[in-house]
């Protein structure tokens, strides 16, 4: 079984706008939304839910107003400051860090896991997608990246699939860290801007540190062509493969607002430098 992540420095590149060709193009595969802080892959993908679960990443502390004197000492050492004047928990302010929990000499407090999203599975006319939610400010997504993975992987091996394909987070942080580890490949999508050329910079470090091969893929090349030249020659410095240049077209943005993957929606000149992108990935994956 392998498994593409497609990763970048910075977000906004369009890793979803490839990770929903790739899925219109491979064949036998399942899919991850590894994006949980913003996943939208779902969007291209049409999915029908088959499977809904809760995801408890966090605790939260309660006070037992039954057992509580009001001794104020949990008011005294949150340093959140999430313990009320009446001596009630603002979740919110809670930062799950259980000092209360512990100090509290009438024990009235308990830590309890709290609910911080939802992940599911899902039928799409093109495979399986796993994929989450994670709750209005709610934390803790490298171990839902994780989980998502993991069900992925199993998923896989139970319908017999040869492939994953993961949409991963953007960054170099925990998330990221979380999408790449054990990953056949990642596919590193950058734009010819500086922040995008830095940051690109930044998650191959990552990827080398982790021992996953990484391919850099440009898009929207044509808006800067000097810093593709840029992105050009660091590649060629570093021997990381460049697998492709996809241009600026508005036809994407059309693609996105119809809710379909562009290579669906246009057979285009941009269309076929996605077809070829993904071409290039798959031979280099075998």
């Amino acid at each position: 079984m392998k498994e593409i992540v497609i990763i970048s420095g910075k977000g906004g590149t369009g890793k979803t706008s490839f990770a929903g060709s790739f899925a219109a193009l491979a064949n036998n595969a399942v899919f991850a939304d590894c994006d949980v802080d913003a996943a939208n892959l779902s969007l291209l993908m049409h999915p029908e839910r088959e499977e809904t679960n809760e995801f408890k990443a966090s605790k939260e502390a309660f006070i037992n107003q039954e057992h509580c004197v009001r001794c104020g000492l949990c008011q005294e050492l949150c340093r959140f400051g999430a313990v009320t004047d009446d001596f009630q928990v603002d979740s919110l302010s809670c930062e799950g860090c259980g000092v209360c929990y512990h100090a509290c000499p009438e024990g009235a407090i308990t830590f309890e896991d709290v609910v911080s999203g939802e992940w599911f599975i899902s039928a799409t006319p093109f495979g399986p997608l796993v994929h989450a939610r994670l709750g209005i400010a709610e934390e803790n997504s490298g171990k839902l990246v994780t989980l998502i993975r993991n069900k992925a992987k199993e998923l896989a091996e139970v319908q017999g699939k040869s492939l994953i394909i993961s949409d991963g987070p953007p960054g170099i942080g925990c998330p990221v860290i979380a999408s790449l580890g054990g990953a056949s490949a990642a596919l590193v999508v950058t734009e010819p801007t500086l922040s995008a050329v830095h940051d690109m910079k930044r998650v191959l470090e990552v990827c080398r540190h982790f021992q996953v091969p990484a391919l850099v893929c440009i898009n929207r090349f044509d808006l800067h062509e000097k810093n593709s030249q840029e992105i050009e020659s660091f590649c060629a410095e570093k021997g990381v493969p460049l697998v492709g240049k996809v241009p600026f077209d508005r036809v994407v943005t059309e693609a996105m607002t119809k809710g379909l993957p562009l290579v669906e929606f246009s057979k285009g000149e941009t269309a076929k430098r996605m077809c070829e992108v993904w071409e290039q990935v798959a031979e280099r994956v075998g």
